[in-house]
């Protein structure tokens, strides 16, 4: 057959004809390919890119890990820790029932919760957030399908319960709920930040570099003014004085009268912060900050102080106090009570046995603007400005607004509402020689690199009473905790302790007052010619006993005991003096005096006539140099002094009526050293002398 004029090729040739075909359409192909890969990787590269990045990254919200909370030593109250979150991915889930029955009682969830979760066809569905370690590694044993974990931040408080009502609480979002987590939470949680990270076909992040960086997503750390230890013995004693006395509640506060810094603030009932299910909003209430009481008799010192400072009643004059039985009013007579059928008394002796009637006729002798005026100076009816959230301003009603009546139940503590944290800081003023400090529990905020952000030290407010005047309430504060005195069990052996205490019913509004509520309380600074800690304890309704000398008083012994051997304030014995002043004038005033009323009264010495231009010498044995030089300032004597320590003798005598001007020869020796204090006369008959407090304690007006 022929080939019809087509030249027939030789098979070689047509061979090489198909390998020349195949060579150009591989490289038409391979031409194709880098005008492909042109396209892609330069023409349509930002195109290209922008559509991966829109596929595999994502721009992921990261919370910054919430700051520390330390004491003022660095030891961590509240700390960022990572644990595990559970969650599914419901698509991998084939079996949600049988998944759900071996999951739910690990994570002790609801079964039917948990199942709709896991048949709910979400690639992403968390079963439970921040799971304990134990928990997780449960989960990880049962080996479910679709089951993952994650990382997330969780708020430990490492010492538990200590501090925790000051602390407050932090959310699972790491939002502050209460407490410092609340007032400083801008600080604490940081910057919310936008990242980018990669994620796989599954969604999850596999990694985002910008998650490890240093600044970005790392909150501050605050360093509080709170002292780990003191705050632990505060607590300690405060439950033990709640329990004993089967109390409803209690608070403590200690304060540094010098700079305002609150060393412990203590409330009891308490709770863990740790877990705060099942917590009552009771068990979280900072006390301090949070209840209004009315203080009772620790208001005494207080209206003592204003008495002072205007000269309206003067440390010799002599009051009143109606052998026990005062009556106000024209029209309505109202009766204020003592618990001692008392005649005439000094302001001193009227604060040692806490007479209601002595401080009324106080009140009426300075007029109601003034103690109003001194009550506000003092920092009561309005808020401290402490850096704690939601504070109480108290209760404090306009002078205009009272009748006579009020001014005096006013002056003992009743009609006026107080916070414990009011009433350290007022006592602090009197500790500190008058100066309204303004108190504060942060010392100051460092940022995650180190550095100090920001810095709290000590606000003067504004002189309330000279220094002179604080000088001299603190010395009769001093004689409550002597025999005698209704603080007697708040004296710390080796320590000078200027303290009041008060007994207070509690208000039911216009119906008057509880027969069986009652608040307890004791206040004071130590040591009293030196002071380093104001201590105020509150116990609120009481059943076993209600005075405040017999309740109260204890707990802060035992805690000052403590606590001034952890300060290193060494004890030293302090000679009692007594409460009664020395008259220095030629005329000794008396207030209150009733219209028939012999010249002296009955089983009274009469006053010492004093010439005039002459001076009484002052009692001045166990005072130290300071005081001594005021006592002999103000009875208008000049000193001369030798030795240290305390005084131990003096010429002239006390007693002894001497020209205005002269001079005193004090002479002052070491004080008792603690291990003499068996051998101390004066130490053992203390000791041996029969107390009961409960006599020499406030009662209700």
């Amino acid at each position: 057959m022929k080939d019809m004029g087509i030249p027939r090729l030789s098979r070689s040739r047509w061979i090489r004809v198909r390998i020349g075909l195949l060579v150009f359409a591989l490289f038409l192909g391979a031409a194709a390919v880098a005008m492909g890969a042109w396209d892609l990787g330069v023409t349509r590269r930002d195109e290209l890119e922008t559509i991966a990045s829109e596929q595999y990254q994502r721009h992921i919200t990261v919370s910054a890990r919430r700051g520390m909370i330390t004491d003022r030593h660095g030891a961590e109250l509240a700390v960022e820790v990572e644990v595990d979150s559970v969650y599914a991915n419901a698509k991998e889930i084939r079996d949600p029932v049988g998944s759900a029955s071996i999951l739910a009682p690990i994570l002790e969830l609801d079964l039917a919760e948990l199942q709709a979760k896991l048949a709910s066809g979400r690639s992403f569905v968390f079963l439970k957030r921040r799971v304990a370690p134990a928990l997780a590694e449960a989960v990880r044993k049962a080996s479910v399908d679709g089951i993952y974990f994650i990382k997330e931040s969780k708020r430990f408080y490492p010492k538990v319960e200590l501090a925790s009502s000051v602390l407050g609480i932090a959310g699972l979002d790491s939002v502050g709920l209460e407490g410092l987590e609340l007032k400083f939470d801008a600080q604490l949680k940081g910057k919310r930040d936008a990242v980018e990270g990669f994620r796989d076909g599954r969604g999850r992040v596999v990694f985002a570099d910008s998650l490890f960086g240093p600044s970005g997503v790392v909150g501050n750390s605050i360093e509080l003014t709170i002292d780990s230890t003191l705050q632990y013995y505060a607590e300690r004693e405060l439950a033990a004085t709640v329990s004993t006395y089967n109390a409803k509640s209690g608070q403590m506060v200690v304060m540094d009268p010098r700079t305002g810094e609150i060393l412990a603030m203590a409330s009891y009932p308490s709770f863990n912060p740790n877990v705060v299910a099942g917590v009552i909003p009771e068990q979280r209430r900072n006390r301090p900050v949070l209840d209004v009481f009315e203080p009772g008799s620790t208001m005494k010192v207080f209206t003592l102080a204003a008495a002072f400072n205007t000269g309206a009643v003067r440390p010799d004059d002599l009051i009143f106090c109606e052998n026990g039985r005062y009556e106000m009013g024209e029209k309505k007579k109202v009766y204020i009570h003592d618990d001692h059928a008392d005649g005439w008394l000094t302001p001193g002796q009227c604060l040692k046995r806490s007479s209601n009637i002595c401080f009324a006729k106080m009140a009426l002798e300075l007029g109601k603007k003034r103690l109003y005026h001194y009550m506000r100076r003092f920092g009561f009816g309005d808020r401290t400005t402490i850096d704690l959230p939601f504070e109480a301003p108290g209760v404090l009603h306009h002078f205009k607004k009272w009748y006579d009546i009020d001014a005096a139940t006013i002056s003992f503590g009743q009609g006026i509402g107080v916070t414990g944290v009011q009433m350290a800081t007022a006592l602090s003023a009197l500790a500190n020689g008058g100066r309204l400090m303004k108190p504060y529990v942060v010392r100051r905020v460092v940022g995650p690199d180190r550095e100090v952000s920001q810095t709290f030290g000590p606000v003067e407010r504004r002189q309330v009473v000279s220094e002179y005047t604080a000088r001299l309430v603190g010395d009769v504060m001093t004689t409550v905790t002597e025999e005698g005195g209704t603080g007697v069990e708040g004296a710390l052996e080796g320590y000078l302790v200027a303290a009041k205490t008060g007994t207070a019913q509690k208000s039911v509004g216009r119906k008057g007052y509880h027969e069986e509520k009652w608040v307890a309380s004791f206040f004071g600074f130590m040591p009293a010619d030196s002071p380093r800690l104001v201590i105020s304890v509150v116990i609120d309704e009481p059943l076993i006993s209600h005075y405040g000398g017999v309740v109260a008083a204890p707990a802060l012994r035992r805690f000052a005991d403590q606590a001034m051997r952890y300060l290193g304030v060494s004890p030293r014995m302090m000679a009692r003096r007594d409460a009664t002043p020395t008259p220095r004038s030629a005329k000794v005033r008396r207030i209150g005096a009733p219209k028939s009323e012999p010249d002296t009264e009955a089983g009274e010495a009469p006053l010492p006539e004093v010439p005039q231009g002459s001076r009484v010498v002052p009692q001045l044995s166990g005072m130290t140099m300071r005081r001594a030089l005021v006592e002999l300032s103000e009875s208008g004597l000049r000193a001369v002094f030798s030795g240290t320590g305390v005084a131990s003798e003096q010429a002239p005598a006390p007693g002894t009526i001497t020209a205005e001007g002269d001079y005193v020869h004090v002479s002052f020796a070491p004080m008792i050293e603690p291990q003499a204090r068996d051998r101390d006369p004066l130490l053992a008959s203390r000791r041996a002398e029969t107390k009961d407090v409960a006599k020499n304690d406030e009662e209700r007006p």
